[in-house]
């Protein structure tokens, strides 16, 4: 028998012909569909949002006060309201104690709600499961309701703190007044915020844990790294977006903190607990001032969509940079 080995050849690669006519593929046009289910939403944030918002900035170029309330004809008196603003000495300690408290509720918060999240992923499903279901059932509250039960569990007379506090005799608490002292009464309504906001934070926190690689700790375990470098080198740079958007939510949140405030305190004692916010009701309904109440929160607002600009733009360059 013989072999034959069959030569290859190589078949010359044919020109196409230039005469040829060539289909021309034209991109298809963006469907206009997205942008009208956007419409709906768009039409909802306008109204809600939008408008109260461009009223607010024509009452703050107004003197509303009772008069104008009654015959509905404010008058018009220009940058007036924000030039007594900025005249304002109550402005500077203000705007500190506003971002003091603000940032405090917010670093709060998140380290709280970054060990709450590494607890869930620590514990078995049914430990995780109580913890998940006591999360949320703090969050489901309403805020109302949750700041009252608060105040009543730092009643001076009948309030269950100082029964404790005096019961495990930590000291004589009969008859103290938590709200009497601008330390203490910081101290509570930061507990009641923070309280209020962990779930959230610690809900969100822990999803991104859990979409974290298992394989990445077990190898920095094997190189030697201990916990708090894992938590350093793994579970920061991973959870760097979530961060800074819960980060973000935050401090908008905190920064306008009313409720707890006002029901505990109204302010006081003093104006040691006085926010942007709550200056800027009291100078509204107690002085009866709107025009000047509005320029208050006009720049309370251009304020907030700085410091929000600045954190989306970071949360943009993290999520760029994964």
């Amino acid at each position: 028998m013989s072999m034959v080995h069959a030569k290859h050849r190589t078949v010359p690669s044919v020109p196409p012909d230039s005469s040829a006519p060539r289909k021309v593929r034209r991109g298809r046009r963006p469907s206009a569909l997205p942008y009208a289910l956007l419409v709906p939403a768009l039409l909802v944030l306008a109204l809600v949002v939008g408008y109260p918002l461009v009223r607010l900035g024509v009452i703050s170029t107004q003197g509303y006060g009772l008069r104008a309330l009654f015959t509905g004809r404010p008058e018009s008196v220009g940058a007036a309201n924000y030039q007594e603003l900025w005249l304002n000495p109550a402005l500077v300690s203000t705007l500190v104690r506003t971002l003091v408290f603000a940032g405090s509720l917010a670093a709060g918060t998140l380290l709280i709600g970054l060990a709450v999240a590494h607890l869930m992923a620590a514990v078995g499903p049914r430990m995780r499961t109580a913890v998940t279901l006591s999360l949320i059932s703090a969050w489901a509250m309403p805020n109302v309701a949750s700041t009252l039960v608060w105040q009543w569990l730092f009643q001076p007379t009948y309030g269950v703190v100082n029964w404790l506090l005096t019961a495990v005799g930590i000291g004589d608490y009969q008859q103290h007044s938590w709200f009497s002292d601008p330390n203490e009464a910081f101290a509570v309504i930061w507990l009641l915020v923070v309280w209020q906001a962990v779930p959230f934070v610690a809900l969100t926190l822990y999803a991104g844990i859990s979409q974290i690689p298992r394989e990445y700790y077990e190898a920095a375990a094997c190189d030697g790294a201990n916990a708090l470098q894992r938590l350093r080198v793994i579970t920061f740079p991973c959870l760097r977006p979530i961060l800074l958007l819960v980060g973000i939510l935050s401090v908008i949140w905190d920064f306008n903190v009313f409720n707890q405030i006002w029901l505990l305190t109204g302010g006081g004692p003093g104006d040691a607990t006085t926010t942007i916010g709550i200056w800027s009701f009291q100078r509204a309904f107690a002085a009866q001032d709107y025009g000047q109440g509005a320029a208050i929160a006009i720049a309370s607002v251009l304020l907030l969509m700085t410091m929000t600009g600045y954190y989306v733009r970071r949360l943009i360059r993290a999520g760029e940079a994964l």
